[in-house]
């Protein structure tokens, strides 16, 4: 029995160590017998075999209670009785504390059983949460991304705005010149207007010049008629 116990206490301290230590792909493999344990069958199969270490460290600890009572009638202990005590106190050392453990000998077993499932339910915690890591580095990477796609966006809109303000601005100036042309132009046109307007006054002036001295001909035409007769 002994043999049994310390086999069990052997392969779990085997797997506490793989648990703690990462030794190429045997912390995954363990990981995954060990969830496989506690999946389908295998808690029933944990509690057949903690009922069972139960069973056998009440019984160890029955019999070691039953010597110690026996030497107490007896007042003494026989050889036989000292190696049967010693060999329930390590078998209940093994499984469980016990209170007659000395040096502190005691629930190797269950307590290597305890750290196990921490240390697997802790290592779950920490894949879960390198995951989690990953799809927020992942997300944080898709942000930056679609950030420098708007910011290339932005950019380019930005760029168009200055092209599209420098178009307006060239074409306010050529609108700005056609209005001073336009201004020159109407200003040459009412000074020409002016012009002619004078040009037909002088032209009124002439004609009425010229019918005067088509009059004084007249009459000095028949003067010089008379003159003559």
């Amino acid at each position: 029995m002994i043999q049994l116990l310390f086999l069990v206490l052997l392969a779990e301290g085997v797997v506490s160590l793989l648990l703690m230590v990462k030794i190429g792909p045997l912390r995954e493999l363990v990981i995954r017998g060990l969830d496989q344990l506690k999946t389908g069958k295998g808690p029933a199969t944990v509690k057949t075999l903690a009922c069972t270490l139960s069973v056998l460290l009440a019984s160890s600890i029955t019999s070691i209670l039953k010597i110690q009572n026996r030497s107490t009638k007896l007042g003494t202990v026989t050889p036989m009785d000292q190696v049967l005590w010693r060999t329930h106190l390590l078998e209940a050392s093994l499984i469980e504390t016990s209170p007659e453990a000395e040096h502190d000998f005691a629930g190797y077993t269950l307590f290597l059983g305890l750290v196990i499932d921490r240390l697997h339910h802790y290592l779950r915690k920490m894949v879960a949460l390198k995951q989690t890591v990953g799809t927020s580095k992942e997300e944080v990477e898709k942000l930056k991304k679609e950030q420098l796609h708007f910011k290339d966006k932005e950019d380019k809109a930005s760029s168009e705005m200055q092209k599209l303000q420098r178009d307006i601005g060239s074409l306010t100036e050529k609108l700005q010149k056609l209005k001073t042309e336009c201004e020159q132009q109407e200003k040459r046109a009412v000074s020409a207007e002016a012009h002619v307007v004078s040009l037909q006054k002088q032209l009124e002036e002439l004609l009425l010049e010229y019918d005067r001295l088509l009059e004084d001909n007249q009459i000095l035409q028949g003067q010089l008629l008379s003159y003559r007769g």
